[in-house]
């Protein structure tokens, strides 16, 4: 049978899928485009904004439009925040634990012939382990290490849909990336919802573990998908220090550049803090790229508010800024404060973008004529792309075989790109 599936949000949803893949092929199913006709449709969800939640339906419609009798699947963070969704045509739920049990709910909903709701106690929840073997491109792949947030800032849904944190046994991690590594891929992304908690639940650390996987033959690169400026700490920081395997590229959320917003989102920090970290993170590593999230529009945010944010980013050199306008969550403490309108935060949102693109290409000027090793990923129309250490985009002419490390000369700057030669 054919299947097709569509995955939404983050990369965690992106390697659960990918798991999902593997588990189907492995037993005999054909994978097919989403936008193809198949016999069952999959819709991994995703539900951290009101977008999220419009896309998430309008996935699982047009899944139901284009083939009425096949199986359909919606599974993940939308279906955990709508555990009564019931839409008709709609053959199998699951939320956010036992997505690798895919195949035995779809046989049982085949023998059945009925409409199953697979959701378990959030309670109950424990850490799914999903060892892949291949991840799409062959060039970088990513290992979910950590699932569960318990921060509970104040405009977060997460906490709600993915249940409290929970680690992948540190062996296991070793080993999957040990595979992977074996495998051919040079470069390993960490992943999870809550990254730098990683080891609470299992008496073990972050540090530790970043530590381990430097050592394992073979790996070249060993990116962090994104941690908390809190999770920094001076055991994260020696690791960072020593280690060069791990990429010249942090991301690490700001989400506001007003101390009165931080304090309302209920983050656990100030921009005093924020600020002192990122001193000593660029006194050890010169030239880091510092990438971040920044929410604009969160309640009660007034212009002088936001002027501070522009401020702030401009201060700190992000090296690019992921904007995103507050998107009210039903059972956050943000949905009942004073809302700012809709208009207000597309302009915001609009400007702040602007000025992520100018600290982009600042950034970018800083390797004007300088080398940077690059993994190329794709080849299109005479030109190879990929992405350096620290995350430029590289472009340079040629066709160069993906999955390369090579050092290339940046010649000039053509947003989004660092045009290279070698």
């Amino acid at each position: 049978m054919k299947v097709g599936i569509a995955s939404l949000g983050c990369k965690v949803n992106t390697y659960e899928s990918e798991f999902v893949i593997q588990e189907l092929k492995s037993n005999g199913y054909e994978i097919a485009p989403f936008d193809s006709v198949c016999d069952i449709y999959i819709i991994n969800t995703c539900t951290v904004t009101n977008t999220s939640d419009i896309k998430s339906r309008k996935m699982i419609h047009q899944a139901i439009r284009r083939n009425p009798k096949a199986c359909i699947v919606a599974m993940g963070c939308f279906i955990e925040a709508n555990p009564t969704y019931d839409e008709e045509g709609v053959s199998l739920l699951i939320g956010n634990q036992d997505k690798g049990k895919i195949v035995s709910l779809i046989d049982e909903y085949f023998t059945l012939k009925k409409p199953i709701h697979h959701l378990v106690d959030q309670n109950l929840f424990v850490f799914e382990s999903m060892n892949l073997k291949t991840a799409p491109g062959r060039t970088r792949a990513f290992v979910k290490i950590q699932d569960g947030c318990e921060n509970f800032c104040s405009y977060c849904i997460i906490p709600f849909v993915r249940g409290k944190c929970r680690s992948k046994p540190f062996d296991l991690v070793i080993e999957e990336v040990n595979y992977l590594v074996r495998s051919g891929y040079q470069e390993i992304v960490l992943t999870g919802i809550h990254t730098g908690n990683y080891g609470s639940d299992i008496n073990t650390n972050f540090a530790d573990l970043l530590l381990a996987l430097t050592k394992i033959d073979g790996l070249m690169r060993l990116r962090i998908s994104s941690i908390e400026i809190t999770e920094l700490n001076d055991t994260v920081l020696k690791v960072l220090a020593q280690e060069k395997i791990i990429v010249n590229h942090l991301h690490i959320p700001l989400q506001a550049g007003s101390d009165d917003i931080l304090k309302l989102m209920k983050r656990k920090y100030d921009l005093s803090y924020f600020r002192k970290k990122l001193k000593q993170i660029r006194t050890i590593r010169k030239d880091i790229s510092i990438t971040t999230d920044i929410i604009v529009g969160f309640p009660h945010e007034t212009e002088e508010m936001f002027q501070q944010t522009l401020e702030t980013a401009k201060e700190f050199a992000f090296a690019k800024i992921h904007v995103f306008p507050y998107s009210k969550r039903d059972k956050t403490l943000a949905s009942t404060m004073e809302q700012v309108p809709n208009e207000v935060k597309k302009d915001r949102a609009k400007r702040l973008l602007a000025l992520s693109r100018e600290l982009e290409e600042e950034y970018m000027k800083k390797f004007m004529g300088k080398t940077l090793t690059v993994l190329i990923e794709t080849t299109k129309e005479g030109y190879s792309y990929g992405h350096s250490e620290n995350y430029l985009y590289a472009k340079i002419k040629g066709d160069i075989p993906s999955n390369t490390l090579i050092d290339l000369i940046v010649e000039k700057i053509e947003y989004p790109y660092v045009i290279c030669r070698q």
